[in-house]
């Protein structure tokens, strides 16, 4: 257990020092925060549903229906919706001055899913909301 804080500690070290050599070279904070927004805005929401729906196919394809593309649909990341709203909580605090409150945000976001495709955009979030 003490590897892994360590480790996990290390990480936090050596992942803030990078962002800030990156502010160093020209690239500020604030375009973090601007990437970080832009990339939310790929994710599609995955709502639980009560009901079964069906798709149709072509006879003989050997494709599941959600390798099947159709034509205009966007291709974002699909994440569950409470996942999404708790994260851009934690960003909308940050937007609104909140870093105190947005630490505890992002904190919670973490430990509620560590498996998430936003956690490394979490530990980074945290870190610089200092």
């Amino acid at each position: 257990m003490k590897k892994l804080a360590i480790l996990l500690l290390l990480g936090l070290m050596i992942g803030s020092q990078a962002l800030y050599a990156d502010e160093r070279g020209g690239t500020s904070t604030q375009s973090f925060w601007d990437m970080l927004r832009s990339k939310l805005e790929s994710f599609t929401p995955k709502k639980k549903v009560t009901a079964t729906n069906a798709t149709g196919g072509v006879r003989g394809a050997a494709v599941a229906s959600e390798d099947v593309y159709w034509k205009d649909e966007s291709t974002g990341q699909i994440i569950d919706s409470e996942e999404l709203e708790a994260f851009k909580k934690a960003v909308k605090l940050i937007d609104t001055g909140e870093k105190g409150q947005a630490k505890i945000a992002f904190s919670e976001f973490i430990k509620k899913y560590p498996d998430s495709p936003l956690r490394k955009d979490a530990d980074q979030a945290l870190a610089l909301s200092n």
